[in-house]
């Protein structure tokens, strides 16, 4: 699938590391570092600008190393870019640790994954059918 983009940033565009992955790093483009207070939250922009086929999503998702070895992750995890939004890409970055974590220009911090999506249609009833499950939620299906 080919994707327009404008990339108004100095880096390189988002590429999949390997013939496997799913996401593709998002860096940040940014003029000076931002420092990033415990449990403080941020927008970082990327200078970068797509236009997604209709039926298509952006899904912008955590980095696992930076969530498991920083505490830096989505705050929105995941984010959703729509077929028809062409603004900015911007990533809403949480710090969940203790520490100051200090963002710099280029910096890997999120990842960006591709996904087909389908539109409901909602049918209007008044009851829906009875499965073994029921009505249990949050933890219910679990061994006792």
């Amino acid at each position: 699938m080919q994707i327009k983009i404008i990339n108004k940033s100095s880096h390189e565009l988002p590429h999949y590391e390997t013939i496997a992955s799913a996401g593709m790093d998002l860096r940040a483009n940014i003029t000076t570092a931002v420092t990033l207070k415990p449990l403080g939250r941020t927008i970082v922009k990327t200078g970068l600008f797509i236009e997604l086929p209709v039926g298509y999503e952006a899904q912008v998702r955590p980095r696992s190393g930076l969530a498991a070895k920083k505490g830096i992750t989505v705050l929105n995890a995941p984010g959703t870019i729509d077929a028809d939004y062409r603004g900015e890409i911007g990533v809403i970055l949480v710090n969940l640790s203790n520490e100051d974590f200090i963002i710099e220009n280029g910096e890997r911090i999120a990842q960006l994954i591709i996904s087909k999506h389908e539109r409901a249609e909602w049918i209007e009833v008044r009851e829906l059918s009875e499965t073994s499950r029921g009505e249990g939620g949050f933890g219910s299906t679990g061994v006792k």
